[in-house]
């Protein structure tokens, strides 16, 4: 809640996705909303080295490092499927040490 309002905060009611924790979540979607959130991701990609994910429930900020590696694997016998995979490895948050 904030100081100045007694209604609650929706942030704050957010479970917060770390580092060191697994989590997993899976969507089906029709093309039109997996566009949107491809478009917005990659806006985040584009302009910075941080992006953050969020639902009403949960909320992942993630800083990214390079480089990304983009997959995309199509299988054409049978039923056709194309699958486009994005890895971003993290990015280090140490510093090396002084020379002097």
């Amino acid at each position: 809640m904030s100081d100045d309002d007694s209604t609650p905060d929706p942030d704050d009611e957010r479970t917060l996705i770390r580092t060191g924790r697994d989590f997993e979540q899976e969507y089906r979607l029709d093309a039109a909303e997996a566009g949107r959130f491809l478009i917005d991701l990659g806006k985040q990609l584009r302009d910075g080295d941080e992006l953050t994910i969020t639902t009403d429930g949960w909320e992942l900020p993630f800083a990214f490092g390079e480089p990304v590696e983009l997959e995309i694997d199509f299988e054409g016998v049978g039923d056709p499927e194309l699958e486009i995979e994005l890895e971003l490895p993290g990015r280090p948050d140490e510093r090396a040490p002084d020379v002097e």
